[in-house]
C-alpha cells in the first residue's frame, strides 16, 4: 500500500457508535459460558465497589452521625429522608466518614444563615431526586448497551456490570460537576436575558399574580395508545425514547428547559414567548418529519408560573395542556393573549380558530401559529 493510498482512522463521534472489536466480544461471552453459576453475584466485587463509592466501610449509626454534625437525630432525618435514604434503626451500620461531612455541610449552610432549614430541605430533596432518576437512567443505559454489545442476557450484563463500573465512576462523576456548574451559568444567563428584555416577574406589580413569567408548552404524540396496544414493550420503549431524545435536544437548542416528560408528552419551558413558539413550531416540525414517529400536537401559552422541585403548577401549565389537545396534528396552538405578544413579528403566522369553552377557563380564543420569514430553529 502506498502512503496515498493509507487512511487514518475516523475519529470516533458521538454521533458513530462503538464498535466492539471481536475479541472483546468473543472474552465477554467465553467469561459467561465459563462461568459455573452465571446467576450468582460476586459479593467481594459489590463490597469493593461499595468501599470505592462510600469513601470507605460502614462504621458509623445514624445517632453518631447526627451527633457528629451536632444536631438532633430528627434534623438529620429529615435532611436523610430529603435524599431519598430509606429509614434505618438505631443499631444498624450504615454510615460513613463521607455522610458525616455531607450533612454538617448542610447543616453549615443554616447555621451560617446562608439557607433557611426550609430551604436547605428542599435543595436537599432537588439533588436526591435528581441524582437517584440520573443513576437509574445510567444503569438501565449500561445495561442495555452490553446486552446490544456483547450479545449476553440482561441479568448478565447487570453482574458483568459491577466489574464494568469501577472505570466509569470517575469521568461520570467529573462529567456530573461539569454539567452542573454550566447548567446553574445557563440559569444565572437566562435571569440577565430576561432583566434585560424587560421579562420581569409577574408578581412586581401584583402582589397576587404568579411570580414567574414565562412561556409554558406541552407536545403529545397522537395516536399513543393505539400504538402502544400494537407494539412490543421494546419497540415503545424505543418510541418514547427517541421522542423524547428529538424533543430534548430541540427545547436545548432553543433556548428552554424540559421540565418533564410522561410518557407520550413532554412539558417544557422558555423565557420568552418568542422562544417558546419558535421551539414549539420546531417540534411539530421534527415530529412530523420522522418517519418512525407520529406526528405531535402543540399548545403554548405565555403566563405567570409557580416553579416547585423542578415542577411547574398554574393556570397557565392547565391551560397549555387543554390547547395541546384541540391541536390538530402537526400544529401548534395558543391562546389569544399569547397570539398578542406574537403578533407585529415576521417569523410568525397568526391564524385564529373558532371559539372554544374549557372547562375552568370559560371561552378562550385559539390561535394556531405557523412559520412566517426566516429559517426558524435549526437544530444542526
Amino acid at each position: 500500500m502506498t502512503s496515498s493510498e493509507h487512511h487514518e482512522p475516523e475519529p470516533l463521534t458521538l454521533s458513530m457508535p462503538r464498535i466492539v472489536p471481536q475479541a472483546e466480544v468473543e472474552a465477554a461471552q467465553d467469561a459467561v459460558r465459563e462461568d459455573s453459576n452465571p446467576a450468582k453475584v460476586d459479593r467481594e466485587a459489590i463490597r469493593a465497589l461499595e468501599r470505592r463509592l462510600l469513601g470507605s466501610e460502614r462504621t458509623l449509626r445514624r445517632r453518631e452521625v447526627a451527633a457528629g454534625a451536632g444536631v438532633s437525630l430528627l434534623s438529620a432525618r429529615k435532611l436523610w429522608r430529603a435524599l431519598g435514604f430509606p429509614n434505618l434503626g438505631d443499631e444498624d451500620v450504615a454510615f460513613t466518614q463521607a455522610d458525616l461531612e455531607a450533612l454538617t455541610t448542610i447543616i453549615d449552610l443554616v447555621r451560617d444563615e446562608r439557607l433557611t432549614e426550609e430551604a436547605a430541605i428542599s435543595i436537599t430533596r432537588s439533588i436526591g431526586q435528581m441524582t437517584d432518576r440520573m443513576v437509574v437512567w445510567q444503569v438501565e443505559a449500561l445495561v442495555e448497551e452490553m446486552v446490544h454489545q456483547l450479545g449476553i442476557t440482561d441479568a448478565e450484563a447487570r453482574k458483568r456490570l459491577v466489574t464494568e463500573l469501577p472505570d466509569l465512576i470517575e469521568p461520570l462523576e467529573k462529567v456530573l460537576l461539569y454539567s452542573w456548574r454550566r447548567q446553574l451559568n445557563a440559569g444565572v444567563a437566562r435571569l440577565t436575558v430576561r432583566a434585560e428584555a424587560g421579562l420581569g416577574a409577574a408578581g412586581e406589580h401584583d402582589d397576587d399574580s404568579l411570580p414567574l413569567l414565562r412561556a409554558v408548552g406541552f407536545a403529545d404524540l397522537v395516536s399513543y395508545t393505539s400504538l402502544s396496544r400494537q407494539m412490543n414493550e421494546k419497540t415503545l420503549a424505543q418510541l418514547v425514547q427517541r421522542f423524547e431524545n428529538r424533543c430534548a435536544e430541540i427545547i436545548s437548542v432553543g433556548g428552554g428547559r424540559l421540565v418533564k416528560t410522561v410518557g407520550d408528552e413532554v412539558l417544557y419551558l422558555a423565557s420568552t414567548p418568542h422562544a417558546g413558539a419558535e421551539i414549539s413550531l420546531a417540534l411539530a416540525k421534527a415530529m412530523a418529519d420522522d418517519d418512525l414517529l407520529p406526528s405531535a400536537r402543540v399548545g403554548m401559552v405565555w403566563g405567570g408560573i409557580v416553579s416547585r422541585l423542578g415542577d411547574i403548577y398554574g393556570p397557565t401549565v392547565n391551560l397549555a395542556s387543554r390547547l395541546t389537545s384541540l391541536a390538530e396534528p402537526g400544529t401548534v396552538l395558543v391562546d389569544s393573549t399569547t397570539a398578542a405578544t406574537l403578533a407585529g413579528d415576521e417569523r410568525f403566522v397568526l391564524m385564529p380558530q373558532k371559539v372554544r369553552t374549557i372547562r375552568g377557563f370559560g371561552e378562550i380564543h385559539p390561535v394556531t401559529v405557523a412559520h412566517g420569514r426566516g429559517t426558524g430553529l435549526i437544530v444542526d
